[in-house]
């Protein structure tokens, strides 16, 4: 087990997240593209017991996927990534949901009015698990119950639809609104949005405020998102676990999926 080097934990602790680049391999990345691409063109998703939705013909989403692929399995309990979730929530976890969304440029959006727009360009900043609820410092480092980790499965440079966040909100008592406003008056300063590389992920804390933003260039995007908490909570509905299909894994896999060991969560 290894987890965060000292100067990655200081950077979440500090802004509420940390970009780990390329933190997965080529044959990784490659691996969960091409099960992403599989099934967005599958017709009947539902018989795999994946969630989707559509907006309009440039973004799907797409949901509970663990059971779908060993790649898609793989990222959910990825023995590099695991240990830092582990760090953030405290303790032993379990999968909380497993989403994809792959878009493109909205072409319902006129591209000349957004160009012609200042700073970043964020489609819905929403946040989770807020400052008093679901986080808390432990030995002066900061905890959260709820903890994603995202990965770029395509290179996201300026325009391509990177994350925006408004760091350091993760620990905030404001009101969430007044946050947003505020960063919004001032968004160069205040709002930070993520480029990096195919096979970088970023790990985050959901009471960070985050927003994807809107595709300015002609480049598809494809990332890929697990969310973990702690053993006794649930899982985000629709992403309930296919119990024949964990009862095949080996046991540190079924019991992240599962969430098995419920209340007898062990601290780190």
């Amino acid at each position: 087990m290894t987890g965060l080097t000292p100067a990655q934990r200081f950077h979440f602790d500090v802004y509420g997240y940390v970009l780990l680049e390329q933190a997965l391999t080529h044959d990784e990345v490659e691996a969960m593209k091409a099960a992403l691409y599989r099934l967005r063109e599958e017709k009947d998703k539902s018989a795999r017991r994946v969630y989707h939705s559509w907006t309009g013909t440039h973004a799907i989403k797409m949901g509970n996927l663990v059971g779908y692929d060993p790649a898609l399995l793989h990222f959910a309990t990825h023995t590099k990534l695991i240990p830092c979730v582990e760090e953030i929530i405290g303790g032993t976890i379990r999968l909380e949901e497993s989403e994809a969304i792959i878009n493109r440029r909205n072409p319902y959006i006129d591209l000349k009015v957004l160009v012609g727009r200042r700073g970043v360009l964020p489609t819905g900043f929403h946040t989770g698990t807020r400052h008093g609820w679901g986080t808390w410092l432990e030995k002066e480092k900061f905890q959260c119950l709820f903890v994603k980790t995202l990965a770029y499965l395509t290179d996201v440079g300026p325009g391509d639809g990177g994350t925006a966040i408004i760091p350091g909100s993760h620990k905030m008592g404001w009101d969430e609104q007044e946050m947003i406003a505020a960063a919004m008056d001032d968004p160069d300063k205040l709002i930070r949005q993520i480029e990096a590389p195919a096979g970088s992920v970023i790990l985050f804390a959901e009471s960070l405020i985050h927003s994807t933003t809107e595709i300015l260039t002609e480049n598809e995007r494809v990332i890929l998102v697990s969310g973990y908490t702690p053993p006794m909570m649930r899982e985000w509905p629709g992403n309930e676990p296919d119990l024949e299909f964990a009862a095949t894994l080996p046991e540190r896999e079924r019991k992240i999926i599962t969430g098995e060991d419920s209340w007898n969560w062990k601290r780190r």
